[in-house]
């Protein structure tokens, strides 16, 4: 038998508690406790507006904390009011368990291994999906949230949907979190990645009991359908504002384009073929006519087709104010060449604006179309060989 005493050692020096949210689950609740007491007394448990006694249970344990809300608030609310309270008995982190019985106690020492080995992020409990009795809305969940997570973060998870964590509440303190039920579990993650907050998984053992002794808060209909706006508002924000902000961060930071710039040029993710088709796609983009727009949808389509994104903005940022006028004389000429004697004659001057193009939409649209296609297919052949030459050379160097 493990001398446990040195957990509580390890609990006490790291300032970490475990923080159990519940909300009817007094035939279960006691033993989970019970066997997180093993371990340590640095437990809260966040009673959500239960009405089956587990307020009259938990006065009744004797070293543990307890918050109790009035009414059923949600899971979301009831983790954030846990997080408050730890912040205010002075922990650091908290390990946040299900009331149910599904999540091991035995497995609190592999969250305190992993935070010595990396302070500061959040751990989760990674599940084995392929065992038996797991919920066939549990096996889709866990799909469908690491899919979006993956869309908004970049990040490979393997299990996003686990309950069993540890957050690092210190660094999460400043944090305006907006949902109440289970998609702040979602939410508290994608925003603590766009912040830099490291994200690491470790096996966990999960128990599902038989379908007819298993109870369950969750609602299918209901909260599939909060998730699914939550990822919706997510997905936008991450390609209006995130990707570029990490794209141009990376790509300014001093002394860092020209190594950038080499890396996705030699670099072996991609094929020639497909780094010069992405310098393509970004001078369309740039010249195309939806200004304002040019930027963001680049990058969502480079992400779709798995094109070097690096390149695809690059080449889209062809549209820069002292390019402007040229990109406008070249579209109204090849709109002219297109429309024939209906053609509008305009001379190339810094005085082009966006109102001559409002007052030649036709000629415009059609001519930067057929423009920023053939600026495209040209600008692709020619970076194919220039790309073909350059890595030549850089094999004979080596």
């Amino acid at each position: 038998m493990p001398d446990l005493s040195t957990y509580r050692d390890r609990f006490d020096a790291h300032k970490i508690c475990v923080l159990i949210p519940t909300y009817n689950n007094a035939s279960s609740l006691l033993t989970v406790v019970n066997e997180v007491l093993a371990y340590t007394s640095n437990v809260i448990v966040v009673n959500d507006g239960s009405t089956d006694g587990t307020e009259d249970l938990l006065n009744e344990i004797k070293d543990i904390q307890s918050v109790h809300l009035k009414k059923n608030c949600g899971k979301g609310i009831a983790l954030r009011r846990g997080f408050a309270a730890a912040l205010d008995w002075g922990y650091t982190a908290v390990i946040t368990m299900d009331a149910d019985g599904q999540h091991k106690a035995s497995d609190l020492p592999v969250f305190l291994d992993q935070w010595e080995k990396t302070p500061e992020a959040i751990i989760i409990g990674a599940r084995n999906m392929s065992q038996t009795n797991v919920p066939g809305k549990s096996s889709f969940g866990h799909t469908f949230s690491n899919f979006w997570f993956k869309v908004e973060t970049g990040i490979e998870a393997k299990d996003t949907q686990s309950g069993y964590r540890l957050y690092p509440v210190q660094r999460l303190k400043d944090f305006r979190f907006f949902t109440r039920k289970y998609e702040f579990e979602i939410e508290v993650l994608v925003r603590s990645a766009w912040r830099g907050i490291a994200i690491v998984f470790v096996p966990i053992h999960v128990y599902y009991p038989p379908a007819e002794e298993r109870v369950t808060h969750f609602r299918p209909f209901q909260d599939f359908s909060r998730i699914s706006v939550l990822n919706t508002f997510l997905v936008v924000i991450a390609f209006l504002y995130i990707k570029p902000r990490d794209f141009f961060r990376n790509l300014f930071r001093p002394g860092k384009f020209r190594e950038f710039l080499y890396e996705h040029i030699t670099g072996p993710n991609h094929s020639d073929g497909m780094k010069a088709a992405s310098i393509g796609f970004g001078i369309f983009m740039g010249i195309v006519p939806i200004w304002g727009f040019q930027l963001v949808v680049a990058i969502f389509l480079a992400v779709l087709f798995r094109m070097n994104k690096a390149l695809v903005v690059v080449a889209a940022n062809i549209s820069i104010p002292p390019m402007i006028p040229l990109i406008l004389y070249l579209s109204f000429k090849t709109g002219g060449w297109m429309l024939g004697e209906r053609a509008t004659q305009l001379a190339f001057t810094t005085d082009l604006s966006l109102g001559m193009v409002k007052a030649h939409m036709q000629q415009y649209l059609y001519g930067s179309i057929v423009f920023a296609f053939i600026a495209a297919v040209g600008t692709g052949l020619l970076s194919f060989l220039l790309i073909k030459i350059f890595n030549r050379k850089t094999d004979l160097a080596a």
